[in-house]
């Protein structure tokens, strides 16, 4: 069945990682009849985890979408991971949403997830209520929750259901404050039952509360709260709505998934609070000449779908798509705006977790999958070819966290890289690098549960098993002074012999490729043999002498020598130039140099000091401190590359995840003693292993 755009709702689902995201989901689709048993977690029988880690790990490790139909209104509920190393997921489903519902435990309160998702629901300026589950469970403490979601989020929050206790502080039902009416939960339905006497003060107390969130969201509105006049219901809802929209007001909301008690008062909100696509604000998006265009969704516009997520299974790919404009039709062309390709589009379908359903279309704000689009990637924008629009892709966190994998096998390298190929298609948060000087292949992802995950599915897809490694570090040397050295290459072997004699300045030079010259006076070495001496030092400098890394900041000069007019060649002049360079560089004073990244570093305030030490135990040295606009500090500092390879776990700990780190490499400098003897040690151990 299709829906007009008025009647769609796009809705995430965030918070911390068990909260109870999942299981919220399964309640909903569960009591609207969608399903005929409410699966569970730990039972691995949920609608939205249905991916085999998923199941194994008893965690959300994909986005999942879940779509169901309430009172006239199609509502896709996307599920989020709550884990921090599976972000991208949730940034996939912020850039399709138009509001999303945070997800908070009784039990737990504000939690580090509860924060950065709703630092993510800002980044976006998505509209959003909280929903404060598991409330029937043991040490459920709503009053806490809710005076931690004020100070932790201000005076935006506004509670719009409350639970009722009895004495034993057990949950028996919930008060509507909107409505002013109170439900239990009584053979697995919703039933009207009266407010109770204690809770009626109080619910009037709130209901005030509403209607000066109302009266501030217009000055109509707020002249009839002066004027001491009641909002209708309607008045109400309209109020509270741009509230919402505004971001000026957070319903709070609450129930139990268990015994889907707080489950119909949810949709309700979410049909009657949360914009639907129309109202959402508009996208930046570029045309076809690259100029900035403002991009409104419009039922009646050419067609128009952004790609947000990708999926891979044992039948092919599926291309997840929000229609932004127009209607999508099977065997319709369109132009991919980001690679200029047209694509044919085969069959469209709504996707309920890993069950598939086959459409006819998808009309606008709708959100669905198409099959076999082999060259659509994520983020990719589809359009009419009448009206070409590029809209601004997903920003994902930048992976950090680096692990290098080998095959448990040797010689299925390949087959690991094409793995991991396929697998990037669903996962565009890690890369891989191919790094030729340390001889590793090294995963850089968010963290290592997201790399473990990737390990897993190379084994259970592609059937090859990987073992993971500390990635080595690519240093440098060069030399400190200057030396003179002779390089001779004399054989004889019956016939021609091979003979070349060169005299070779190496001082450090000023730019880092090799700066050859050469000062030969009287043609002691022809002029034709001077390219033959400058290759083999080209050639030498990929291996430096101390721990056969490449060598950098070297100037040559060939300054004398001598040939023989038969036996000197081409080749026995570049093996004389080499001789010269193993010779010289060991009496050059050869130094290591150790790659230096530019850190910096988000965090609370709170945890400016442990963080800082813990710079100073990794030699790094810190270039400054400012605060940034959420009032948190931000370090920047230089820390050698050496010291920062768990860097994303480390700083996890430290800070209970709160802190956030970008490192990007800066520049090569001299190793301190210690650090380069460690190094060499190690490249020695390497290059055994290697032989």
């Amino acid at each position: 069945m299709s829906y007009s755009v008025q009647n769609i709702r796009n809705v995430c689902l965030v918070g911390h990682g068990g909260n109870g995201k999942t299981s919220l989901v399964e309640s909903l689709l569960f009591m609207l009849g969608i399903t005929d048993r409410q699966g569970k977690t730990a039972d691995g029988n949920t609608v939205c985890d249905f991916d085999p880690e998923e199941v194994k790990r008893q965690i959300s490790i994909s986005m999942a979408i879940a779509p169901l139909e309430y009172n006239g209104c199609r509502i896709n509920l996307l599920d989020c991971p709550g884990y921090f190393d599976f972000t991208g997921e949730v940034m996939e489903a912020m850039r399709v949403v138009e509001s999303g519902i945070l997800v908070c435990s009784a039990k737990d309160g504000v939690t580090v997830g509860t924060e950065r998702s709703w630092k993510y629901l800002n980044q976006h300026k998505l509209p959003r209520c909280v929903y404060v589950s598991k409330l029937d469970e043991e040490n459920g403490d709503f009053n806490a929750v809710f005076a931690a979601l004020r100070q932790a989020f201000g005076k935006v929050i506004a509670p719009l259901i409350i639970p009722i206790w009895d004495s034993g502080k057990k949950v028996t039902g919930l008060v509507d404050v909107l409505h002013q009416r109170a439900y239990a939960m009584q053979n697995g339905k919703s039933v009207e039952i009266p407010v109770p006497e204690d809770k009626i003060p109080v619910v009037s107390e709130l209901y005030d509360a509403l209607k000066e969130s109302v009266a501030e969201t217009s000055e109509e509105f707020m002249e009839k709260y002066f004027s001491g006049e009641d909002f209708t219901y309607s008045e109400m809802v309209q109020g509270l709505k741009a509230g919402v929209r505004e971001l000026s007001l957070v319903p709070v909301l609450c129930g139990s998934a268990t015994s889907g008690m707080g489950n119909l008062a949810l949709l309700n909100a979410v049909i009657d609070l949360f914009p639907n696509p129309v109202e959402a604000a508009s996208q930046l998006g570029e045309d076809s000449e690259a100029n900035p265009v403002e991009f409104v969704v419009s039922p009646g516009a050419a067609p128009c779908a952004f790609a947000f997520k990708t999926q891979s299974d044992q039948y092919g790919k599926y291309s997840f798509l929000k229609v932004l404009s127009g209607t999508l039709t099977p065997d319709m062309q369109l132009i991919n705006a980001t690679t200029g390709i047209s694509e044919k589009l085969g069959r469209l379908y709504h996707v309920r977790g890993k069950k598939t359903e086959e459409v006819k279309e998808l009309t606008c704000g709708d959100i669905g999958a198409a099959a076999k689009l082999e060259k659509v990637k994520t983020g990719d924008t589809l359009c009419d070819p009448r009206k070409i629009v590029k809209l601004s892709g997903i920003r994902f966190p930048e992976p950090n966290f680096s692990m290098a994998v080998l095959p448990k096998v040797k010689g299925q390298e390949d087959k690991i890289a094409a793995g991991l190929t396929r697998l990037s298609e669903e996962d565009p948060t890690f890369r891989v690098i191919n790094n030729q000087e340390t001889h590793q292949m090294v995963l850089v992802g968010v963290g290592d549960m997201q790399l473990d995950v990737l390990s897993s599915r190379l084994k259970s897809r592609f059937g090859v098993e990987v073992q993971t490694d500390t990635p080595r570090v690519a240093y440098r040397e060069k030399i400190r002074k200057k030396v003179k050295v002779q390089g001779r290459h004399k054989k004889q072997s019956g016939g021609h012999g091979q003979f070349g004699d060169v005299w070779i300045e190496f001082e450090p030079g000023e730019q880092e490729e090799l700066e050859f010259r050469e000062s030969v006076f009287g043609g002691a070495v022809p002029k034709n043999y001077f390219p033959a001496v400058e290759k083999g030092l080209r050639d030498s400098i990929s291996h430096g002498i101390l721990a056969g890394y490449p060598m950098v900041y070297l100037k040559a000069t060939l300054v004398d020598g001598s040939y023989h007019p038969v036996d000197s060649s081409e080749m026995a002049f570049k093996t004389a130039a080499q001789l010269a360079y193993k010779a010289g560089l060991a009496q050059a004073s050869p130094i290591l140099l150790e790659p230096i990244g530019a850190l910096t570093v988000t965090i609370p305030d709170s945890y400016t000091g442990d963080v800082m030490g813990d710079l100073n135990k990794r030699r790094g040295r810190v270039m400054g401190m400012s605060p940034n606009e959420e009032g948190e500090q931000v370090i920047e500092a230089e820390v050698p590359m050496a010291e920062m390879m768990a860097y994303a776990i480390d700083l996890r700990s430290l800070t209970q995840s709160r802190g956030t780190f970008t490192f990007r490499f800066a520049r090569y400098e001299e190793a301190a003693p210690a650090a380069q003897e460690k190094a060499v040690a190690a490249a020695k151990a390497m290059h055994e292993e290697l032989e």
